[in-house]
C-alpha cells in the first residue's frame, strides 16, 4: 500500500499541518501533475416546513385561463320578431353613388352611402332613420342587379339602435347579421331578412332578435303585408307626436 503523504503550511512563524490527501482526490492528483476537476453541487431548494412544495415554486390556478360557458346562461335566447319599413321619400339626397371604379357600369369598389326614413311595420308610426354604406362587390347583369356588402344601422328614437352587416342583394331577398345595438337593444344578436319591394325606394325588414328583454310594446303590432302599394299614414309621414317615437332621429 502506498504511503499517504501529509503536508504542512507555514503562516507567519507557525506551522499548520494539512490533513493527508485521500488517494484519487483533487489535491493528490494535482500533486501528481494531473489536472484538478472542481465539482459544483446544485444547492438544495429551501423548503417551507408547512408546505410540501419548494418555496420558490409558484402555483398558478387553472381557473385564470378556464372558460366558463355558463357565464351567459341568463342571457335571453328566445327569438323576437320586429317588422319595419325603410322608405326613400326622395327628400334626403339618398342614395349617393360614388363611382370609385371610374367605370361606366357598376363595378367592384363603388360606394353607396344612404339614409332613409324608418316606419313601423303597421305604417302608423315614424320610428327614425336608417344610415349606412354599401360597398359594391359584384354587378350581376343576368339578374339586372348588384351584390353589395352592407353595414348600416336602424335608429329607434329613445329605444336606441340596431346595427347590421352582410350581403345585400338588389334583385332578391337576403339575410344580414345583427351585430349589436344600444339602449333597449344592447347585447342583441340574430339576423334580419331584407325583402326588396322597389329598389332602392321601399324595403321591408323582418328582424329575428335574441339576447334582449321583451321588446317595447310600442314597437310591436301586426304589420302591413309588404307590397308596392304600402304607404305610411299621413300622421306618420308628418311625424305627428302620436305617430312618432319620442326623440326619433330625423
Amino acid at each position: 500500500m502506498a504511503a499517504v503523504a501529509s503536508s504542512s503550511l507555514r503562516i507567519g512563524g507557525a506551522s499548520v499541518s494539512m490533513p493527508p490527501a485521500a488517494p484519487g482526490s483533487a489535491r493528490n492528483l494535482s500533486e501528481r501533475g494531473a489536472p484538478a476537476t472542481l465539482k459544483f453541487l446544485r444547492p438544495k431548494p429551501l423548503r417551507n416546513p408547512s408546505c410540501r412544495a419548494p418555496i420558490f415554486r409558484t402555483q398558478i390556478s387553472a381557473s385564470l385561463f378556464s372558460h366558463n360557458p355558463a357565464s351567459n346562461s341568463s342571457r335571453p335566447s328566445s327569438v323576437q320578431e320586429l317588422h319595419v319599413y325603410e322608405i326613400n321619400e326622395r327628400d334626403r339626397g339618398s342614395p349617393a353613388y360614388l363611382r370609385l371604379s371610374q367605370k361606366d357600369v357598376n363595378s367592384l369598389g363603388d360606394l353607396v352611402p344612404f339614409s332613409n326614413k324608418l316606419y313601423h311595420g303597421n305604417l302608423k308610426k315614424r320610428l327614425g332613420i336608417t344610415a349606412g354604406i354599401c360597398v359594391l362587390i359584384q354587378n350581376v347583369p343576368e339578374k339586372k342587379g348588384d351584390r353589395y356588402e352592407a353595414m348600416y344601422s336602424f335608429y329607434f328614437g329613445e329605444y336606441g339602435h340596431i346595427s347590421v352587416q352582410g350581403q345585400y342583394l338588389t334583385y332578391e331577398d337576403s339575410y344580414l347579421a345583427v351585430t349589436g345595438g344600444s339602449g333597449a337593444f344592447e347585447g342583441v344578436y340574430g339576423q334580419v331578412r331584407l325583402h326588396q319591394i322597389i329598389f332602392p325606394f321601399k324595403i321591408y325588414y323582418t328582424f329575428y332578435l335574441k339576447g334582449i328583454a321583451n321588446l317595447p310594446e310600442e314597437l310591436l303590432g301586426t304589420p302591413v303585408p309588404p307590397s308596392a302599394a304600402a304607404e305610411p299614414s299621413l300622421a306618420a309621414r308628418a311625424a305627428e307626436p302620436h305617430a312618432a317615437l319620442k326623440n326619433y332621429t330625423d
